[in-house]
């Protein structure tokens, strides 16, 4: 909070008013001074000077002088007269001052009001010009294009006038030519009936013999083989040799199965061909109505023990074995049988997750896996087989 200064001197004539306030020691480089027409301000940092004067004065002419110790004003009246005291009421002087303000304050939002009515007028004047110059470009567009389409109508009527007169004179010739034809062929045999002495003066009728046209060529098919492509996208040439060490790779693993397993010497090559067998197997399980296949991919899946495909092959079997009749009795005993041994374990294990504590039900579980579960393992392929 700065130090208010009191202890200053003044003196006055009818025109000036000499002031003297004391800057206690302050250096000169950090006093500043603020003089208005009825205010004069001192600022040297922790003091202050301000005084509010009795009259206003005419900051123009006045001056003020900065020494070491002192700053001394020299302030100018604007009426030559002798004040009563240096400063007049703080709280008149603070409504003056408010006043002003209010006064600058409204004739600056007059000022932007005015400048905003200004520019609103000049956008609305260039949007109405921009829209004049639109629609007259609009206006000459429409009058050429009417121009065109009208010269384009009289265009097609003209042509249209000399198509139709150059039918009708085409007609007249052709008309003609027949006239003049049909006196042509008929003159030559009356001239022969009246000149049969004179050969030379007769003229004889020589047919025209038709020009042979080639016969219309008869059509074709033209057939378009493509070069076979084990991928089934497109071939790039980035890709090229990658794909190429990739059948390499398949086609060492092919010759590898074929030699290490003996047992495949009785086969044909198409049937050694893994792909071959996969699209074979795809075809029947498409199908889906030949039990045998459902039986032996059931005993695949109980060797491999996948017991929930075993389920679901066994249950598809099933539904193939209605009606039930005597020669069905096997295959459906079997496929019950192989849904009795994965269903009920089945539960078994989802009551000892419900309660894993309780003896008696582990050790019913224990006996199932020992009973059902593991004979299964010992038992060959064909031993699960009904047929």
């Amino acid at each position: 909070m700065s130090l208010i200064v009191r202890d200053h001197t003044w003196t006055q004539n009818l025109n000036k008013v000499y002031m003297s306030v004391p800057l206690k020691g302050v250096k000169t480089t950090n006093v500043h001074v603020i003089c208005k027409d009825e205010y004069l301000r001192v600022s040297f940092p922790p003091f202050l000077f301000e005084v509010f004067l009795f009259r206003p004065i005419n900051e123009e002419k006045s001056e003020a002088r900065i020494a070491d110790s002192v700053a001394v004003f020299t302030l100018q009246k604007r009426r030559d007269e002798l004040w009563e005291q240096l400063y007049t009421n703080i709280e008149q002087a603070i409504l003056k001052v408010q006043e002003k303000e209010a006064e600058k304050s409204e004739a600056k939002a007059a000022r932007i009001q005015q400048e905003k009515k200004y520019v609103l007028e000049t956008m609305m004047k260039l949007e109405n010009e921009e829209r004049d110059r639109i629609q007259k470009i609009k206006d000459e567009e429409c009058a050429r294009a009417a121009a065109e389409l009208d010269f384009w109508k009289e265009m097609l009527r003209k042509t249209a006038e000399e198509n139709e007169n150059q039918t009708k004179l085409q007609g007249s010739s052709t008309h003609n030519n027949q006239q003049r034809t049909e006196r042509a062929n008929a003159a030559p045999a009356v001239m022969l009936l009246c000149n049969t002495g004179n050969t030379t003066s007769g003229q004889i009728s020589k047919k025209q013999k038709p020009k042979d046209l080639p016969a219309p060529r008869s059509a074709g098919c033209v057939k378009i083989s493509f070069t076979p492509r084990v991928f089934p996208t497109a071939l790039r040439k980035s890709r090229v040799p990658e794909e190429e060490e990739w059948l390499k790779k398949q086609a060492e693993a092919r010759r590898a199965v074929d030699t290490d397993l003996a047992e495949l010497d009785d086969l044909r090559k198409e049937e050694r061909n893994p792909d071959w067998l996969k699209e074979k197997d795809c075809i029947y399980l498409i199908k889906n109505t030949l039990l045998h296949i459902f039986v032996e991919t059931v005993a695949c899946h109980l060797k491999l023990r996948n017991l929930h495909k075993a389920i679901e092959d066994s249950s598809q079997a099933l539904e193939l074995l209605i009606p039930a009749v005597a020669a069905n009795a096997p295959a459906a005993l079997f496929h019950n049988i192989n849904l009795m041994f994965f269903l009920g374990p089945q539960d078994y294990h989802a009551a000892l997750e419900i309660d894993p504590h309780n003896a008696a039900l582990r050790a019913d579980t224990d006996k199932i896996r020992e009973i059902i579960i593991i004979p299964i393992k010992k038992i060959p392929i064909k031993q699960h087989l009904p047929f």
